[in-house]
């Protein structure tokens, strides 16, 4: 069985090729995008054109998560995204909704509004009591698929993989328990949250570790200050050649779905990268 939106919109199959999510902030204060979406008509326009490049899932966030960032309220989030989410739903009904949040009121709020799926950079996390996750019992309820980040607020490991991958089973064992099927789920291993630029290349290195917990893997490495630091590239306009290494890296290590501010050029790298994983099929791959 594979994921499923609470509304019925058509999902993409994650198990025939690697999935592109088109990055929509509709924050003041992002890295390199923030400003760029002030209200539904900019996001109705930017959906248009990311899903004319192609983009699979387009990711709606309103809360910079960047370091330093001035945290916005459940409120200040709803009253940014919900109107979005409304307007791009009815301008593409069938387009895949992806709510970027980790409260589980605002992601409430934006399912109903017309989302189709939940981004939590806190992993299901955040409030939560023990074992018990409002994200997950909220996204259970809704019946809704839940990205599930891994994220740190310090890079304090003392052995970095193993607790990685013990992070995440909490996370995914916590979602469990709500009640949200195994199909909805989904990992990230949190590039560039709460590592050294050391630990953010180690992961994309090594990401089929991530992949082999059996839940497909999203990875967002796109012009991220690590990229920035390998290639002595101050703006992150001018890193796509991190994008895309990483993209290609991460793909032929289990990736399942890249989230990528540039879609179009992002495309021929995954054809390509998905090309050489399934190599001896590739004539039977669907073309992105």
């Amino acid at each position: 069985m594979s994921w499923t939106s609470p509304h019925g919109t058509p999902l993409p199959d994650w198990r025939r090729r690697t999935l592109l999510m088109g990055i929509m902030n509709l924050t003041p204060d992002s890295f390199s995008d923030g400003g760029q979406l002030p209200d539904a008509d900019a996001a109705v326009a930017r959906a248009e054109t990311l899903l004319a490049e192609g983009a699979d899932v387009l990711d709606l966030g309103a809360e910079s998560t960047r370091p330093g960032a001035t945290p916005v309220s459940a409120g200040t989030e709803e009253a940014r995204l919900v109107p979005a989410i409304r307007a791009i739903r009815r301008r593409f009904p069938q387009a895949v909704l992806s709510v970027d949040t980790y409260k589980a009121a605002v992601a409430v709020a934006c399912v109903e509004a017309g989302a189709d799926l939940v981004n939590d950079v806190e992993g299901g996390r955040f409030e939560a009591v023990e074992e018990a996750s409002p994200m997950a019992a909220a996204c259970a309820r809704l019946r809704c698929p839940l990205i599930l980040m891994h994220r740190r607020k310090q890079p304090d490991y003392s052995d970095f993989w193993p607790e990685i991958l013990e992070d995440l089973r909490g996370s995914l064992r916590r979602a469990l328990a709500a009640g949200i099927r195994r199909e909805q789920l989904w990992t990230d291993p949190g590039f560039g949250f709460g590592k050294t630029p050391a630990q953010n290349l180690m992961l994309v290195r090594e990401l089929s570790k991530v992949a082999a917990l059996g839940y497909p893997v999203l990875l967002g490495t796109s012009r991220k200050s690590t990229l920035g630091l390998v290639l002595d590239e101050p703006d992150p306009l001018r890193r796509a050649a991190g994008n895309d290494v990483t993209a290609a890296w991460g793909i032929s290590q289990g990736c399942a779905m890249l989230r990528v501010h540039d879609v179009a050029a992002a495309r021929p790298v995954v054809r390509v990268a998905d090309a050489l994983r399934q190599a001896p099929q590739w004539g039977a791959l669907p073309r992105a």
